[in-house]
């Protein structure tokens, strides 16, 4: 990848909490750099092992993530919650049940072809609607409204999101992050560097500046 000192690749998924702690590392990261890294989002899909050829999550199928699994990340969420002072952010299990983030992705991905001056706003808001509020961001009607919120039409969301040559686009980029060697999110990248994981803002520093 080539050197881009404006820009950071982000790899990330809304249902995802790492991704959630690892934008607010980022943001703290941010704020003790002159100039603001802009973020080169990149969608990735958790479910894609669960995912059928309709689109839909298949609950029964089995991805190695059993109750220990979830604890495990439950614990983990609770450590960076109280590192990152992220207070506001919800449980896992007070999340909507069967949750799935993949209309929220065609939105996002929608929004950063079409208007990426307005996308980062969007992005967040889906973040927030989903970690801070708990509402689904796999609802239709949630995401129009989210749309408006940040100025957004939410009629033309709508129609993204009925529109299948959209979906195959986002799809192919879910293969890209696969073909790169993105395993898991949030997975920032720069000049050709990763980090994985919700990582602290000194090693994001240290990813960026070399130091």
């Amino acid at each position: 990848m080539a050197r881009n000192d404006d820009h950071i690749t982000l790899y990330s998924e809304y249902v995802c909490p790492f991704c959630y702690l690892g934008r607010r590392s980022l943001a703290a990261y941010q704020e003790t750099r002159d100039s603001e890294l802009q973020i080169d989002w990149q969608p990735f899909d958790l479910r894609s092992q669960k995912r059928g050829p309709d689109g839909e999550i298949d609950h029964s199928v089995d991805d190695g993530k059993d109750e220990a699994y979830f604890d495990q990340v439950r614990q983990n969420v609770a450590r960076l919650k109280e590192k990152y002072d992220a207070d506001e952010m919800l449980a896992l299990d007070d999340l909507p049940e069967n949750l799935d983030s993949l209309d929220a992705q065609v939105a996002s991905f929608y929004v950063n072809t079409e208007y990426p001056e307005r996308w980062l706003a969007f992005d967040e808001a889906i973040f927030e609607a989903l970690w801070i509020e708990g509402r689904d961001i796999g609802d239709v009607d949630v995401l129009a409204d989210i749309a408006e919120e940040t100025g957004l039409d939410g009629d033309e969301i709508r129609t993204a999101l009925a529109d299948e040559t959209l979906r195959d686009r986002l799809r192919k980029q879910f293969t890209e992050a696969q073909q790169d060697g993105v395993t898991g999110v949030p997975t920032f990248v720069y000049d050709g560097y990763g980090a994985r994981g919700a990582v602290p803002p000194a090693q994001l520093e240290r990813l960026v500046e070399g130091t």
